[in-house]
């Protein structure tokens, strides 16, 4: 074959291709939403007294009435998280993410399932071990970047997951009062 067949072939074989409508090739696979987490200024969420850490079950940031309302689970969950399968760090990542985008989204009661993290022994059938997220979940609730968005974590009952949910309550967005 010849140069000219070699092109004659190429133009009949690409005769009937057509330009993509933009430059960028299309992604193939899976879609990955990509989650923008703008930074929230502790100053414009809070403005009072130094926070103590958060302790599961701690209603001290909160009127008796909203507490009990809580605890009882009157407020509906709007948001959860679950965290089975997370590693550690990814699992931070995603709380901090969470907390953060449900704040500013106005969600007041949130959920996340770290689950109960204990394994079954295989010899005598019991259960051992604690589970990390568990365990790191409440601690990092305590971070200085969210933890002025909280204002009580709780466990809810047995039936809605007990300690393997923590339900988070988050403060009212002042900004949208007109309080700031």
């Amino acid at each position: 074959m010849t140069s000219e067949d070699d092109e004659r072939c190429w133009q009949e074989l690409i005769k009937d291709v057509r330009r993509l409508p933009h430059d960028k090739p299309p992604l193939s696979g899976r879609k990955t939403e990509l989650r923008v987490v703008p930074k929230i200024s502790p100053d414009r969420v809070y403005r009072g007294a130094a926070l103590a850490d958060i302790v599961i079950g701690s209603t001290d940031n909160i009127d008796a009435n909203t507490a009990r309302r809580f605890k009882r689970g009157e407020f509906k969950t709007e948001a959860e998280l679950d965290l089975h399968g997370y590693t550690e760090n990814k699992a931070f990542d995603a709380v901090v993410s969470f907390v953060k985008r449900s704040y500013l989204k106005g969600r007041r009661c949130i959920a996340i399932i770290t689950g109960k993290g204990l394994h079954q022994n295989d010899e005598d059938g019991t259960f051992a071990g604690r589970g990390v997220l568990k365990e790191r979940v409440p601690q990092w609730l305590n971070q200085p970047d969210i933890r002025p968005l909280i204002l009580a974590v709780h466990h809810p009952e047995h039936r809605q997951g007990g300690s393997g949910v923590i339900r988070i309550l988050l403060r009212r967005q002042r900004e949208r009062q007109g309080l700031f």
